[in-house]
Parts: structure tokens; C-alpha cells; sequence
């Protein structure tokens, strides 16, 4: 049985939708694919409202391009970060096959501006490592790279030399000392400091990608964060990233309460927020293992590049 917080932030998500199938940001706000993406990760997961995770994949097909990108909206084409978790949205389900198969050929392609670093004493970063940007002709940073990664693995790329290069970027972009933030790490000679939202994230993205001693000061860093984390974006990626390692604390879903408890006090939380929660607590290993085959759902083989 559903604990009454998570299932009323199920039901909040259900009748956020909208005509059209999308989701917004925030209730009475417009769709946006990101938002509807992460709304149809977390009813799915729980096995909630098929039929309006359904009319959210039909919304997203609608918002892609015809070279495969899903961008923050038609006005924004630039803004293709959407693209990795539509991907997701669609994994598995035969139906949206051809939209997910468009949005990988995209994905594969795509890269952001790299350079010679013009000065290693400002920009302490590898800047010819490619990744993933969050805008096209922009620089490649941790989050968009990260969930790159993983969409693409999870759909069913387990290995490409542009997951390769992502992953390097990454374990080029952690901290001297631990963990991760946007994607600098020394700026004039001096050591920024980690976010947990971007440590897990990438922690995520790296599991099964990397060796373990390669992150262990990013993992422990993370799991000393973990006690003192509750918002959610904070909270849900440390989740996800430390499952993803088998590292899935056992009070996850009090910590998770905890968070959702202080809506109360601060007001609601925005709606992809409140889907990242759920799917911290429901998946056991990372975003990975919420992807089981369902008799109910048709099922698409993997896609090969």
C-alpha cells in the first residue's frame, strides 16, 4: 500500500496534466516536456495511471523535431536537454520505438563547443572532452552529460564512443578533493566546492562506467551529505546516485517524507521535483532498475548504433 504523502503527490501529479497530455512546472502553469517526462517516470514506476503516462508520451512525440531533439519548447530549439529523458519517458514501450530511436540518433550527434584551454591557471577543466551542453553551441557540463549517459545506456546503448568520451569528461570534471558541481573545478588556481544534486548525478551516470576508486571520496562525501539533505532535488539525485552504487540507504523513504513534509512550510515543491522523490524511493538501484518488462505494457527490443 501507497504511505498517503507519496500517494497524494501522485495524485498532485495526475491532475496537473493537462489537455494537450503535457505536464507543467508548476500546476496552472504550461506543459513542458521535462516536466512531462518526469511525471510519466514516476507513475510509471509505481504503476500509477497508465492511461495518463500514455497521453504524456503521445505530448512529447508531439514536441519533437523532426531531427530527433526535444527541446524546452518550439520557441527555445536550442534548448534540446529534454531529449535524454523523453528518451526515457518512451523507453520500452514498442509504441514510441520510432520517436526514441530519432531521439538517439540525435543524441549521438550532438556535442557541445570545445576548445584549447586558453589559460589552465583560470580554467582548471579539460575543455576538449566532449559531453553533453545544456544549449547547443555551448560548453559540455556535469548534469546534461550525466543524463545523457544514462538515457542512452538505458535505451538500450550500453557502450559508444560518445558514452566513452562522456564518461571521461565527467571523471575529468570531479573536484581535486570530492565530488562534483556544474562542471568547473579550479577557477585561478583555486578548488570550487561539490553540490550534492551534481555529485549524485554523476555518481549516477558513472556506476558501471567506472571503477569504484575512482569516486570513493565522491561517494563518501555524498553519503556524509546524505543526513543533512532535504530538498528535493538535493535529496532525490543523492538518493539515485548512491543507489545506483548499492549504496540505497535503508530510510530512504523517511528522508524522503521528511522532505515532502516541508512543503507545509515552504510551499509546493515544483512538479519534476515531486516525481524525482518518488522514483528515489521506489527505485532500488538507480533510475536503472525502475525499467522492468510489464505483461501489460508491450515491450521494444533495444536499439543498436
Amino acid at each position: 500500500m501507497i504511505q498517503k504523502p507519496l500517494l497524494h503527490s501522485l495524485e498532485l501529479l495526475k491532475s496537473a496534466q493537462l489537455p494537450s497530455g503535457g505536464f507543467p512546472y508548476h500546476s496552472g502553469e504550461g506543459a513542458r516536456p521535462d516536466t512531462t517526462a518526469w511525471a510519466i517516470l514516476s507513475m510509471s514506476a509505481w504503476e500509477f495511471e497508465r492511461e495518463s503516462c500514455t497521453r504524456g508520451r503521445t505530448y512529447l512525440v508531439s514536441q519533437q523535431a523532426t531531427d530527433g531533439r526535444v527541446s524546452i519548447s518550439p520557441s527555445h530549439p536550442d534548448a534540446s536537454w529534454p531529449t535524454p529523458l523523453a528518451m526515457l519517458a518512451w523507453q520500452g514501450i514498442s509504441h514510441y520505438h520510432d520517436a526514441q530511436s530519432q531521439a538517439i540518433a540525435y543524441l549521438l550527434g550532438f556535442t557541445g563547443r570545445h576548445f584549447p584551454n586558453p589559460d589552465p591557471s583560470i580554467i582548471g577543466h579539460d575543455t576538449m572532452t566532449k559531453g553533453w551542453p545544456w544549449i547547443a553551441k555551448t560548453h559540455s557540463w556535469v548534469i546534461p552529460t550525466a543524463m545523457a549517459i544514462t538515457s542512452l545506456q538505458i535505451s538500450g546503448i550500453p557502450h559508444h564512443p560518445r558514452i566513452s568520451e562522456g564518461v571521461d569528461m565527467l571523471l575529468n570534471r570531479q573536484l581535486p578533493h570530492e565530488g562534483w558541481n556544474s562542471g568547473n573545478t579550479m577557477v585561478f588556481g583555486k578548488a570550487l566546492l561539490p553540490l550534492p544534486e551534481c555529485t549524485g548525478i554523476a555518481l549516477h551516470a558513472l556506476a558501471g562506467n567506472t571503477e569504484g576508486h575512482l569516486v570513493e571520496k565522491s561517494l563518501t562525501y555524498l553519503l556524509e551529505q546524505l543526513p543533512h539533505l532535504r530538498t528535493p532535488i538535493s535529496l532525490g539525485w543523492a538518493l539515485l546516485g548512491l543507489g545506483a552504487w548499492g549504496l540505497k540507504p535503508a530510510n530512504t523513504k523517511e528522508l524522503v517524507l521528511a522532505s515532502l513534509q516541508r512543503q507545509e512550510r515552504y510551499g509546493p515543491y515544483p512538479l519534476p521535483s515531486l516525481a524525482l522523490l518518488l522514483c528515489a524511493v521506489k527505485a532500488s538501484h538507480g533510475l536503472h532498475s525502475l525499467f522492468r518488462s510489464s505483461p501489460q505494457e508491450p515491450r521494444s527490443t533495444a536499439v543498436h548504433y
